[in-house]
Parts: C-alpha cells; sequence; structure tokens
C-alpha cells in the first residue's frame, strides 16, 4: 500500500519509486522528477506488469524520468542545489519498541539517502502537504461518495440479515464491498459483539454473537484509493430492547446534532464538535440515569469526536483539529458510549458500547453526508427484518 501522501502528489502506485519536485527556472515554475523501476521482461513474467520509464513521462507527466537503481547519482545534484530539501522519509530507523529496535538496522539505501542529505537544510514535509491535501477537490469527493454509497450499502443488506458470527459478518462486508464496486476494506474492520465493543480497536473478530447483545461494527470500503468511515450498531439477530433503543437514540441525537454543523457556515472546527457532542452526551445520559460527575465523561467517551478521511482513514497526521472547517474537508462524526461493567453505571447498560459513524463532506451551507445509504435510525434498522 503507498503513502497517501505519495499517491496525492504523484498517482503513482508501483513499489521502489522516488519522485522529487523542484523548482524551475521560470517563477512559480517546478521539475516533476519520477525515478521507476525500468521494464523488465523477466521480471515482469513472475511480477507482474511495470509501468517503465516512458509510461513516468506519458501517463504519470513526469518531466524527467529515470532508472531508480541509479538514484545515487541521479539524485545528488538534483539535491546539492537546492536551498532547502522537504521531505519526511526518516534518515535513520527509529523502531518504536523494545522488540523492533533489537531486530532493526539501517539498510545500504536508507544510509545512501541520509548521505546525499547530510550538508542540505531538511524541512518536514507533511505541514506543507496537509494544507493540500485537507481540501478535497470535486474528484476526489466522487471517490469517497462512490465508497460511501457501496460501503453504506453494504451495511444495510447486513443488517437485513442474523449473524451468530464476528467473522462471517465481516467476511460478507467484505464480500460487499467489492462486489458493490469498491476496491476493498479501506482499514481493518471492527466487529464487536457485546462487550467486546468497549475495547475502541477490538480486532480479532472471531467471537459468536449472542442473542440479546448488540454488535458494533466499524469498517468501510475504499475506491480508487480513497476511503470510506463507517460505524453502525445494531442487534445481529433481533430487535433493540427497550434500554437499548434509549441508549441507542441518546448518542444518535447527538450524531444528527454534530452532522449538521459540518458546513462551513456554522464557522465550527473538530473540536468545538467534540465540545458540542459531550455536552450533548452529557445531558442524554444524565436523563438516562447516569451519574455523570468527576471523570465519568473521560471514561464513557474516550475518544474524540472526529478526525480528517480521504486516501488515509486518518488523513493528514497532525493537521490540527482547531482548523475552521470549510468546503473541502471531509470528516468523520462519531459519538461513541462505552460503559463498563461496574455498579458505578446503570445496570441496565452496563457492558454496553455504542458508536454511530458517518463520513462527511463539508460544504458552504450543508453537510453532504458520503454514508447516507447506511440505515441508523432504530425503526429502520428493525424494518430491514419485517
Amino acid at each position: 500500500m503507498q503513502h497517501g501522501t505519495w499517491l496525492n502528489l504523484t498517482g503513482f502506485n508501483e513499489p521502489e519509486a522516488l519522485a522529487v519536485i523542484a523548482k524551475g527556472q521560470e517563477k512559480d515554475g517546478h521539475i516533476f522528477h519520477l525515478y521507476v523501476r525500468p521494464k523488465d521482461s523477466k521480471a515482469e513474467q513472475w511480477e507482474g506488469a511495470r509501468s517503465g520509464l516512458e509510461a513516468a513521462t506519458d501517463v504519470f507527466n513526469a518531466d524527467e524520468t529515470g532508472d531508480i537503481n541509479s538514484l545515487t547519482s541521479i539524485l545528488s545534484p538534483i539535491v546539492s542545489s537546492a536551498s532547502s530539501v522537504y521531505t519526511d522519509i526518516p534518515l535513520k530507523a527509529s523502531p518504536t519498541t523494545v522488540f523492533s529496535r533489537f531486530f532493526s538496522s539501517p539498510t545500504s539505501k536508507s544510509e545512501g539517502f541520509a548521505q546525499i542529505l547530510k550538508s542540505s537544510k531538511v524541512q518536514p514535509l507533511k505541514p506543507l502537504i496537509n494544507e493540500i491535501r485537507a481540501f478535497k477537490s470535486d474528484a476526489e469527493i466522487s471517490n469517497m461518495r462512490k465508497a460511501g454509497q457501496d460501503s453504506g450499502r453494504a451495511f444495510t443488506n447486513a443488517m437485513r440479515q442474523n449473524w451468530t458470527r464476528e467473522k462471517d459478518l465481516g467476511n460478507y462486508l467484505e464480500y460487499e464491498f467489492k462486489r458493490r464496486g469498491c476496491d476493498g476494506s479501506a482499514y481493518v474492520p471492527v466487529i464487536a459483539g457485546g462487550e467486546h465493543a468497549l475495547s475502541i480497536h477490538y480486532v480479532r473478530n472471531d467471537d459468536v454473537l449472542r442473542e440479546g447483545d448488540l454488535v458494533l461494527v466499524d469498517a468501510g470500503g475504499e475506491y480508487g484509493n480513497y476511503i470510506t468511515d463507517i460505524t453502525r450498531t445494531f442487534p445481529p439477530s433481533s430487535r433493540f430492547t427497550k434500554s437499548q433503543a434509549d441508549f441507542y437514540n441518546a448518542i444518535l441525537g447527538v450524531q444528527r446534532t454534530c452532522v449538521s454543523l459540518c458546513r462551513a457556515s456554522a464557522n465550527m472546527t473538530l473540536d468545538k464538535l467534540h465540545e458540542i457532542a459531550e455536552r450533548g452526551l452529557k445531558v442524554s445520559l444524565v436523563d438516562l440515569g447516569f451519574d455523570m460527575s468527576g471523570n465519568a465523561m473521560e471514561i464513557l467517551f474516550p475518544h474524540h469526536l472526529s478526525h480528517y478521511i480521504g486516501l488515509d482513514v486518518h488523513d493528514t497526521p497532525g493537521y490540527s483539529r482547531k482548523e475552521t472547517l470549510k468546503p473541502g474537508h471531509c470528516v468523520t462524526v462519531e459519538p461513541g458510549i462505552y460503559v463498563p461493567n461496574s455498579d458505578r453505571w446503570p445496570k441496565h447498560f452496563r457492558g454496553m458500547g455504542i458508536r454511530i459513524e458517518d463520513s462527511i463532506a463539508v460544504q458552504a451551507d450543508s453537510p453532504y453526508v458520503l454514508t447516507t445509504e447506511a440505515v441508523k435510525e432504530v425503526v429502520d434498522i428493525e424494518a430491514l427484518r419485517s
């Protein structure tokens, strides 16, 4: 899988390639260098077709190209002529765990790249590219809408059926995503039955689904490298109980309110939306008998309401949630409450985890819900099985 920034800048989806965008001679001009693997009939017989150098210019619009295997001799003069080099490629290994540190070692390629850049003024690329990636074009939003529509319909079809195992439900969604036109799943799904829903990133997906429980499903398809992100919580084989429906509707009401504010005219940020969600959830939970004193909200709602989406599930990492939402921003809205099995909480809600999530494209005066085909009203979910 290619990095989202790489795909955004190049559209090239093959391994062992490097792009350099350098200033040109003309004001505001630039030169796009794309170094790729050359055509090789023997290698392609085993590994599949390569685009090659000619396609780098003819198809991917590179101004200059070359053999990636000659990178050292090609790259050195380009870098040496630059006053600054912007890159997020790590110049040395930085394993994050004891295990990975034990087994990691720098490669000859990474050492070579670091050697070329050692006398350059290296700056992080991420802050610059995030400003570009954060605002989606009409074509990008079209891809995300296609992914959302196909994935939403897959969710709704799944809710028509009875399920007894998490993995069967997960496999069905993967099949439906592809059958309807997606390239596959956008990320490893969460198929969390019963108390497994209390684990935000539960991905084992290998337990049975029990009568009377709910199943929380966080999944989505990918189309043209763009993702969608959906979460629905529903009974796997029956109807909502009274307490489940009350709990669900409390969260759904907050989700609806926050979705309605995903428009430029509301002058919102993701952090402001999160605060609105917390206040709404607190009021609703008090009405249901919860004691919301102390750290109750931190325990029950431990994650942020929203994140940016696009080529990646968590798109534009590092892009601030304090940015005012404007047309072209694409975000999720996903309030969730996860009630530990503890005497602190009302008995009939203990062990429940409910999250409801949609993907939204911000417009001037209204939100564009990219995942509207996934039904979420209690009455609509139950009607699918009637």
